[in-house]
């Protein structure tokens, strides 16, 4: 079974992650928990901007609207399985005496809402029906 299938097992039964290494010090347990419900705040975050932006300016093009919409929406999307997936695989790194992993996840959802920023500021300047 591939390390990413047996991630996705682990998010429905995160008792079986404490299967493998030994037990880490709860502080860095609780600190991995920390960040994993920062990414939930983020997501949050994200899915409303996205609401926000299709039921608040409704004098935006359609496109526009939609676009922006569905761009933020989707990015609180992948942040809240991302949020998931990176707590296992800290919390296994962890109880394995491994380094943590890496991701680029970071900086794909930097890159889509500073694109999404930019596309508000050009609305912005071009006006509301563009």
């Amino acid at each position: 079974m591939s390390e990413f299938v047996r991630n996705i097992r682990l998010w429905f039964t995160p008792e079986r992650v404490r299967d493998e290494g030994g037990t880490p010090d709860y502080r860095f347990s609780l600190a991995n928990e920390r960040t994993f419900l920062a990414w939930l705040r983020t997501a949050l975050a994200l899915i409303g901007g996205g609401f926000a932006v299709d039921q608040f300016l409704p004098h935006l093009r359609w496109a526009w609207r939609v676009g922006l919409a569905l761009a933020l929406l989707a990015a609180g999307v992948l942040c809240s399985l991302r949020a998931v997936n990176h707590w296992v695989r800290c919390e296994r790194a962890m109880r394995r005496g491994e380094d943590l992993p890496a991701s680029r996840f970071p900086v794909l959802l930097s890159l889509v809402v500073a694109v999404v920023a930019v596309a508000m500021v050009v609305v912005v300047l071009a006006g509301w029906a563009g």
